[in-house]
């Protein structure tokens, strides 16, 4: 298609010097229909290419069971949907084909389509260096979350990977145990309050976003942003760009700027600005850019900052009776602003802001669906709920405050295994993507030709019943350590899994104990009496939101 580009150019230009030597009205004349000619064989010979290469690529991947289509051009296209019908039509995908599929989304994208542990490990497993993530699915989030580690390739994100990686150390994360206990609180002095004002049912989603979002500004940026306890326009931005850009993958036609464009002319005017959010990302945005603006604005100041008054100070630590001198510990911004690669040069403010906005999305974001899940999981399980309280107060029995440290965190392993459960039952990320610089091999010789698109379904992954007998059931002894030594590597996936796995997962790990065993000492979830439908979107949401019901517990007494 490139060359295509190409050679209209060529030709375009060769016309305009043809219009130059002719006279002024028949070179008008003469050069409209030139132009109209020329485009027309070029759009033909794009159709042509297009076509040719969807022949190409079913050919290749008829080692692969193939869905019934609604014809050879059309394929699956509207066939996947972000909906519950859309989750359940999965599950049937995975009980018919068992481990693969291929998968046509008109004549414009091929995909293979894989569930099952022993073809995805191969995959994830590949080197970061014949790694490309793909554009269908990754692409409309790049004028949101730039050249980030989530999207880039080859060196880039090699250098990326390594500048971030100290960020996530254990001495790191250990510290941000004590902002998760201070965020929860918040959250349960509100729930509290709502509870004697007669609110006892409420929305998970809506609350604990705004405290994983509390705590990720916090752990990054330092800042108390008290957003929970008033509205945040952050959190409304990050919805609405969600939905749009669920939207817009779902709809081939929005896939082009210029289709999109005209389509949201006819639509109401909020749409509009979301769009310009995504489509300005520049400097000179941030008058109207909530995401943008807010992290532009952080970075710059705090790289102000630590110019002035140079690298994070040292301060005396008296643990056990000893005087030891160490260096405070830094947050996020600060570790990435002193961030050096292997040749001195540091991450710009713009490479840092693409990483914030990363952080920020995926450390919020996810992580809040995936506390959510696990408390509506555990309200339709009371006896399971029963004994992860019994085992958070068991723990903190003897102690002056609820406050939970980095060692507790193992001392909880019925509450971890139902988090795990959760994560099974229902994974935040739904799927991820790749595409590959060379031909792939998976199990029984099946060939994945270069450039397909490899869609790794970790939902379909998860509820495979050839994996896990009654998927659909909540059972958390499924990770008991006895259960679970026989069990693929490749499995339980919530975090992807290799080289390009997901950094933060031990941070959000962390979150989801402090948090879910906190809730559970101070509070009884029982269900919120609305059918919930789920909906997968950039992370797993329910429709309407996911409602429960709030019964304020008394502190258990010594």
């Amino acid at each position: 298609m490139a060359v295509i580009d190409a050679v209209l150019d060529r030709l375009l230009d060769g016309l305009l010097g043809l219009g130059r030597l002719l006279s002024p009205l028949c070179s008008l004349f003469v050069l409209l229909q030139l132009s109209a000619l020329v485009v027309l064989l070029l759009l033909s010979l794009r159709v042509v290419c297009l076509l040719w290469s969807h022949a190409q690529f079913t050919r290749r991947l008829r080692c692969f069971s193939k869905p019934p289509t609604q014809n050879w051009l059309m394929g699956h296209l509207g066939e996947m949907r972000s909906t519950e019908e859309g989750l359940q039509a999965v599950d049937q995908l995975v009980r018919t084909y068992s481990h693969s599929c291929s998968w046509f989304l008109g004549p414009f994208y091929s995909l293979v389509r894989l569930f099952h542990p022993d073809y995805i490990k191969p995959l994830l497993l590949a080197p970061a260096s014949i790694t490309v993530k793909d554009e269908l699915f990754y692409g409309f989030l790049r004028p949101w979350l730039g050249q980030s580690l989530l999207l880039s390739n080859g060196e880039d994100w090699s250098r990326r990977r390594r500048l971030l990686t100290p960020a996530f150390h254990f001495d790191i994360l250990k510290n941000y145990v004590k902002i998760f206990n201070h965020s929860s609180d918040i959250m349960h002095s509100k729930w509290r309050r709502l509870v004697a004002e007669g609110e006892s049912r409420q929305d998970m989603f809506n609350h604990i976003s705004l405290m994983t979002l509390d705590s990720l500004l916090r752990c990054t940026f330092s800042y108390n942003s008290n957003c929970q306890e008033s509205s945040s326009e952050y959190i409304a931005a990050i919805f609405e760009l969600s939905t749009l850009v669920i939207e817009r993958r779902g709809r081939i036609l929005h896939h082009w700027d210029y289709w999109l464009n005209i389509s949201l002319k006819f639509q109401d005017s909020s749409k509009q600005d979301v769009w310009n959010t995504l489509e300005f990302s520049g400097s000179n945005s941030s008058s109207y850019n909530p995401i943008h603006r807010f992290t532009r604005t952080v970075v710059q100041e705090r790289r102000a900052q630590l110019l002035h008054r140079g690298e994070p100070e040292s301060h005396t630590d008296t643990t056990g009776g000893e005087e030891k001198k160490k260096k405070r510990v830094a947050d996020f911004i600060d570790l990435l602003l002193l961030s050096k690669d292997e040749d001195g040069h540091g991450l710009t403010d713009e490479e840092i802001k693409a990483e914030a906005d990363t952080f920020m999305f995926g450390g919020h974001d996810t992580t809040a669906s995936g506390i959510s899940w696990v408390l509506y999981n555990l309200s339709q399980h009371q006896d399971y709920q029963d004994r992860c309280r019994a085992e958070v107060n068991d723990l903190l029995q003897d102690r002056k405050t609820d406050d939970l440290d980095w060692s507790d965190l193992s001392s909880l392993p019925f509450t971890t295994m139902c988090i795990k459960e959760s994560l099974r039952l229902h994974s935040p990320v739904s799927a991820v993507t790749r595409r590959y610089t060379k031909d792939m091999t998976v199990p029984g010789g099946r060939v994945i030709p270069q450039g397909s698109i490899c869609l790794v379904s970790i939902y379909g992954t998860h509820h495979n019943p050839e994996i896990w007998p009654d998927p659909d059931v909540y059972n958390p002894m499924r990770f008991d350590p006895e259960n679970s030594k026989d069990r693929s590597s490749h499995a339980f996936i919530p975090f992807s899994s290799g080289p390009r796995n997901c950094i933060g997962q031990k941070f959000a790990m962390a979150e989801l104990r402090v948090v879910v065993a906190l809730t559970l000492r101070r509070f009884r979830l029982t269900p919120g009496g609305v059918e919930v439908r789920r909906l997968p979107q950039l992370v797993l949401r329910a429709e309407g939101g996911l409602w429960l019901t709030l019964e304020t517990l008394d502190a258990p007494q010594d």
